[in-house]
């Protein structure tokens, strides 16, 4: 049976834990604004890659691209996805979803797959569904992070590439949704087809003018692939903070609501048991009163 000392003391536990979700809160909060605001910084450099890349073409009169678009289906080449996880908890199903999204994607029997994973908690879910994870890596902790880990996964992708080891590269990831929530997605990152071409040729030139490359075309087109490629991978991996800190903001708006029911439970209860004391001890120096008064 509980006691008002057993009470206060569940009360006095659950107040400093609802402290530690609210400060857990605004600091997901906060970290979401930051993410964000790097995604979105993102979109000014990437247009004007993706036009430098355009004018390059336009520039050189390169109407096809030699690559054809690869089947998925084809087995005679090496696939790479890049996942993106979390290394800490508390983010709900934020794992499990992308996981779920590379089962359905590239089911784990898929013999020419090799899976790079940027995340221990992913980690463990892919492992124990039975992927072949080649490399791994930890999750960034800030911003700053974020660039070294681009710099080392587009250094690896090029060994692989190089080697022809792997011809054929994914980013799987989970991306904030307009309002609230996340949902996984994938980007074919490698090889640079002609589907690809296709999509950057619509990119409207924003003059009349005919562009040109100034200097050696080709290193001008070595520089701009490469600053493709480490936008899109860091925009993929500042999405995938954004989207972890969303999940972790609701889970600890669930775990807030919990603790303040609780308490508010034990208020009641405490509340109540104190009151029944009261009315005992009440009870008892009447009864005294009236024992002594017919006495």
């Amino acid at each position: 049976m509980d006691t008002l000392e057993n009470l206060n003391r569940k009360l006095e536990g659950a107040k400093d834990i609802k402290s530690v979700v609210k400060a857990m809160k605004a600091m997901a909060a906060s970290n979401i604004s930051q993410y964000e605001a790097a995604v979105a910084s993102l979109g000014d450099y990437n247009h004007t890659v993706t036009l430098g890349i355009k004018a390059y073409l336009i520039s050189e009169k390169v109407k096809k691209m030699a690559q054809k678009p690869i089947s998925s289906t084809s087995k005679s080449h090496q696939v790479c996805a890049i996942v993106f996880g979390s290394d800490l908890g508390l983010v709900g199903q934020f794992n499990d979803l992308i996981a779920d999204y590379l089962q359905q994607s590239f089911p784990a029997s898929t013999s020419n797959l090799e899976v790079w994973v940027i995340g221990e908690r992913v980690q463990g879910l892919l492992s124990v569904a039975g992927y072949n994870i080649t490399k791994s890596h930890p999750v960034p902790s800030s911003i700053d992070a974020i660039t070294p880990l681009v710099q080392s996964i587009l250094l690896e992708i090029e060994s692989a590439n190089k080697n022809k080891q792997v011809k054929e590269f994914y980013i799987i990831h989970n991306r904030p949704k307009g309002g609230s929530g996340y949902q996984a997605v994938m980007q074919r990152l490698l090889p640079l087809d002609e589907k690809w071409m296709d999509n950057l040729m619509a990119t409207k030139w924003p003059s009349n003018n005919i562009p040109e490359v100034v200097g050696s075309p080709k290193n001008a087109l070595n520089a701009l692939i490469n600053a493709y490629l480490f936008v899109s991978v860091f925009r993929a991996c500042a999405e995938s903070l954004a989207a972890e800190n969303a999940s972790r903001l609701q889970a600890m708006q669930r775990a807030e609501k919990s603790i303040s029911d609780t308490l508010e439970n034990l208020n009641k209860k405490f509340q109540s048991l104190r009151q029944s004391m009261i009315d005992e001890e009440l009870f008892d120096v009447v009864s005294g009163f009236e024992a002594l008064k017919q006495s």
